[in-house]
């Protein structure tokens, strides 16, 4: 094959999405790369994953603009550097050559088009430095540029960085309009491949900063179809898959979501990732800690932790479900008296609630909740609206008020309904079922923890079901268990769980012949012969 054709041939798979192809034959065409060809190159391994040949091939294709006396080109090349390297975190790096650019334009007229190049990457290192004012006014005018030249990848990203910057000012319907906007361009295939990854990111994060699920999703679900479209994808995939797996999570898909972690900490492993590291092993330690696992939870908290995540508020809710109450409180009210923004610090209250109100400090729980509810207020997020009355309810029922929490868990129940977040439904159904014991509504109190069991028991949520035993049994103390002793209605809630013998036998900490004869004593004192009759006899007659 000629060189002539091996560059036609890269060109293609650059066209066409086949990344590494475009890579290697590039690099195979036995003559000096032009300028075009060089950036294609050096884009095609920034996407695979190759970040530092990416900036090596930008550079050459720098030197070579400026050797031709191309300085628009070289502005370009420039630009892309410097995004490289501010978006991995290199501030002195994305600053010498922002400084590079601005110097290259000086000496000559380098069209309003690179100005507004500089003046993005100025608004990003801005940005990152924390003064979203000055970002704010330095993307907007990035952003004009980009749309009376006709740049749609300059516009696009200024545009989402313009409504990060809006959202961090509390202009937040303003900035979620920006993202709004970015994200049709993107999804209408009007942006260059680095563009498309770089938005759908941005734009995500910026829905976590206002707990907005609704765009969180669809935006997720669409970032994971156009990485699944392009198996040679490498940049952006990691965070795809976090993203992903929180979502999931969220959705009650916990064996799926630790999977996406696992490949997302994969994607991740190499220094420039620490952080999305740490957020990754933080989710993971969530989803081991709702499944019960709390030794791998405290491992993955752990390591959370190194790579600079704390791991709150998710470690003190597992200090909490091991009854560790007292070391409970004072790490999450440690957490509280650390929280640097509002968006962190309303990510703690709802714990803080739970945590409080579990320790016995309910001033402490009713002002962590009266914050809650003056940031939903704010926010205007569905979310945070679903856990203000869940946590409303939760402190109304600590402070003997039945009714009152009656009907703010039934407000949560829809609101989380509404969402789809199964776990948090079945939460507020065990508080419902609590609620209606203390006002002696037996049958409602039933009917309220028979549902969180089934979803529980859906979830594997083996922590949550020990919980609902606890409040399970208490409610049956004046019952009749109709010939069972403690150990058998154990026994029985676990088959009701569908759990195995083998199972309950490593749960209950007993032999699996011991098990064998549970079970066949209860089928004999119930007068039933399957499992399936067993439990239906236990929910008809309130046996578990």
């Amino acid at each position: 094959m000629t060189g002539t054709d091996q560059l036609r041939d890269a060109r293609e798979a650059f066209v066409v999405g086949r990344w590494a192809d475009a890579c290697r034959d590039f690099e195979a065409v036995g003559q000096p790369l032009g300028h075009e060809d060089l950036h294609r190159l050096a884009m095609a391994r920034y996407l695979i994953g190759q970040e530092e040949g990416s900036v090596d091939t930008w550079t050459r294709a720098f030197h070579l603009a400026r050797e031709q006396d191309d300085l628009a080109r070289a502005a370009r090349s420039g630009f892309w550097i410097g995004f490289v390297l501010l978006n991995r975190g290199d501030l002195p790096g994305g600053n010498g050559w922002i400084a590079r650019v601005q110097r290259l334009l000086g000496d000559t007229s380098g069209g309003e088009l690179h100005g507004g190049h500089v003046d993005y990457l100025v608004a990003l290192r801005t940005i990152f430095q924390g003064d979203a004012e000055r970002a704010h006014t330095s993307f907007r005018e990035a952003a004009q540029i980009g749309a009376r030249t006709g740049d749609r990848d300059l516009e696009t990203l200024a545009r989402l960085g313009e409504g990060r910057a809006l959202i961090r000012l509390g202009r937040r319907d303003e900035g979620v309009a920006c993202l709004d906007e970015a994200i049709v361009a993107v999804g209408s295939g009007e942006v260059s491949p680095v563009v498309v990854g770089d938005s759908y990111c941005t734009a995500i994060d910026g829905c976590h900063e206002l707990f907005d699920v609704d765009r969180t999703t669809q935006w997720t679900e669409e970032l994971s179809r156009w990485c699944e479209h392009h198996p040679d994808l490498v940049a952006f995939r990691g965070q795809c898959l976090l993203h992903r797996a929180e979502v999931l999570a969220l959705r009650g898909s916990w064996p799926d979501a630790l999977s996406e972690v696992d490949r997302a900490l994969q994607r991740h492993a190499r220094p420039a990732g620490q952080l999305a590291v740490g957020a990754a092993h933080y989710q993971q330690g969530e989803l081991h800690r709702l499944r019960g696992e709390a030794e791998a939870a405290e491992a993955a908290y752990e390591q959370a932790r190194r790579k600079g995540r704390q791991p709150q508020p998710g470690l003190a809710l597992l200090r909490l479900a091991e009854g560790k109450v007292a070391e409970a409180a004072a790490a999450i009210r440690r957490a509280l008296a650390e929280s640097g923004d509002a968006t962190m610090r309303s990510r703690l209250l709802p714990a803080a609630v739970e945590v409080l109100v579990a320790a016995g400090d309910l001033d402490a729980a009713r002002d962590a909740a009266r914050d809650l509810e003056a940031t939903a207020a704010g926010y205007r997020s569905r979310l945070l609206d679903a856990e203000t009355a869940h946590a409303r309810g939760r402190i109304q029922l600590a402070t003997d008020e039945p009714e009152a929490a009656l009907s703010s868990l039934r407000q949560a129940l829809e609101r989380w309904h509404a969402l789809d977040v199964p776990h948090q439904a079945a939460r507020v159904h065990l508080l419902l079922g609590q609620a209606s014991h203390a006002i002696g509504d037996e049958h409602g109190a039933r009917s309220e923890w028979a549902a969180a069991r089934e979803i529980f028991t859906e979830l594997g949520a083996s922590a949550d079901l020990d919980r609902l035993r606890e409040l399970a049994a208490e409610g049956r103390e004046d019952r009749d268990t109709h010939g069972l002793s403690d150990r058998q209605l154990e026994v029985l809630q676990h088959l009701a769980e569908r759990h195995s013998n083998r199972e309950i036998a490593d749960k209950l900490v007993i032999s699996h012949r011991t098990v064998e004869r549970h079970v066949s004593d209860i089928f004999t004192k119930l007068d039933v012969t399957s499992r399936a009759a067993a439990v239906a006899y236990a929910y008809e007659h309130d046996l578990v």
